[in-house]
């Protein structure tokens, strides 16, 4: 491993000095706020644009596909890259690239121009969000990384949720192309305070993986077509040879990556239990929430009969708690077991699930409101520690790798359960919501067992810690 670059005053143990330190994590915050805002709100925007455009309601589905493509894709093989030129470097393109393409967003005039801005915009948001927690592991000293990791994982969360809100809003004072209008002005001051706050790493020596790089964009690319055609009931030939692609040219990229000194797809830190662990208890708990956030305003509108406006205030409690158990949960993951505070939170967030999904026919606002806080303090609970037990198993020159898994982790969670809502909402529409938020509930629960198997002694957990 190199030494750190020059002109790195600080020691990467002990975190940035302050107040370099709270303008490095606004800038971290700003960019990863923008890059999931961005893959939540065009869904509430879809029919307007589509309107606007003049295109089909089936064509106008790339508008999504497209960012949610190329961020996937791109993950890994930039997470990677952070390793070798420095995640500072990464971050601030990735941020550059997604301004500009927002400003393309806004000017488009045609859906396959909009579509082409949306793609580049996702590449820039795949270069926020493969090493924003890498980021944060070199702006927090060891001692109290779990409370930068609780920032980033509180702002995750938050923009996640917020994001249709939001959207509503907007369109509800302002054209469409504001949606996208508003990233330029954050993403430059964001860019320019980057510029001055953004610490420098020590650099992994292992050369670039060009051909793994491609390997990656060709599993994932075809597993998010073959997941999403599968849950809305294209043709299952061409399904099943989507997945049988995949299956095949991710055995060959697999093989490649156990012969890399740094693999692009870290299957060395996958070889550790509590890093394997972790990220599959963030697949299941991404898959719940995706599931209860495309079910909930079906349920709330269609069965309960409340508004638009109701219902986005009905799931405002979720994301509002998580602002106050975030933080605490990240202060108390720098003393306590991940296994612990991640079972125990997944257990609260599968009982707000199954309370939601066992509502009676005439529930009150207040009864809905305490089941969507409920959750909200469950996923709060869980994320910080887990994100941060992802980090801390992960050597510091592998940040980038470790950082890149968190993110496609997530994302995986989420293509899966929007997939499964439109596969459940496709077999048995008239009770789809409710049956979704069981399989959320399944889900949430299966995420907490996950994470107590992390408290079962062995060698490998007891030499990361």
């Amino acid at each position: 491993m190199r030494a750190a670059p020059a002109g790195d005053p600080h020691d990467p143990e002990s975190g940035l000095p302050f107040p370099q330190r709270y303008h490095a994590i606004l800038v971290v915050a700003l960019g990863i706020t923008l890059a999931v805002l961005d893959g939540a709100i065009a869904n509430v925007a879809l029919p307007t644009i589509a309107h606007h455009l003049h295109a089909s309601a089936a064509n106008s589905i790339w508008i999504v596909n497209a960012y949610q493509l190329s961020v996937t894709i791109a993950l890994l093989p930039l997470s990677s890259l952070g390793d070798r030129i420095g995640y500072r470097r990464v971050y601030l393109w990735g941020l550059a690239l997604f301004t500009v393409a927002s400003l393309g967003c806004a000017l488009a005039t045609s859906l396959p121009a909009l579509a082409i801005a949306r793609m580049v915009q996702g590449f820039g948001g795949a270069g926020v969000m493969s090493v924003n927690t890498a980021l944060v592991r070199m702006i927090y000293p060891r001692a109290k990384l779990g409370r930068g990791v609780a920032i980033n994982a509180m702002v995750v969360a938050i923009a996640s949720a917020i994001g249709p809100t939001l959207a509503s809003g907007v369109l509800s004072i302002a054209a469409w192309p504001w949606l996208f209008a508003i990233n330029v002005p954050i993403g430059i001051a964001a860019f320019t305070l980057g510029l001055r706050a953004l610490p420098l790493n020590a650099r992994h020596p292992a050369p670039y993986d060009y051909l793994s790089a491609l390997f990656n964009a060709l599993v994932f690319g075809l597993l998010i077509f073959a997941v999403d055609g599968l849950g809305h009931g294209e043709n299952y030939g061409l399904i099943g040879l989507e997945f049988a692609g995949a299956v095949v040219i991710g055995w060959f990229f697999v093989r490649r990556q156990l012969n890399q000194p740094a693999p692009l797809l870290p299957v060395d830190l996958l070889a550790n239990p509590l890093f394997a662990l972790s990220i599959s208890t963030s697949v299941c708990s991404f898959c719940a929430q995706m599931l209860a956030f495309v079910a909930l305003p079906f349920m709330l509108q269609d069965a309960y009969g409340f508004s638009q406006v109701q219902t986005g205030l009905l799931m405002t409690p979720w994301p509002l708690v998580i602002i106050v158990a975030a933080p605490v949960s990240g202060v108390l993951s720098d003393r306590y077991p991940a296994g612990i505070l991640g079972g125990v939170g997944l257990a609260l967030f599968a009982l707000g699930l199954l309370s939601l999904a066992t509502l009676h026919g005439h529930p009150t606002e207040v009864e809905i409101a305490w089941r969507m806080a409920l959750c909200g303090v469950g996923f709060g609970i869980f994320q910080s520690p887990n994100n941060r037990q992802i980090l801390s198993s992960a050597p510091r020159e592998r940040s980038g790798g470790a950082s890149g898994m968190l993110g496609t982790a997530r994302l995986t969670g989420q293509t899966l359960g929007a997939a499964l809502v439109a596969l459940i909402f496709g077999v048995a529409p008239q009770h789809g919501p409710t049956l979704a938020l069981f399989v959320a509930t399944a889900f949430a629960a299966a995420a907490a067992v996950v994470s107590m198997m992390r408290l079962v002694p062995s060698r490998a957990a007891q030499a990361s810690r």
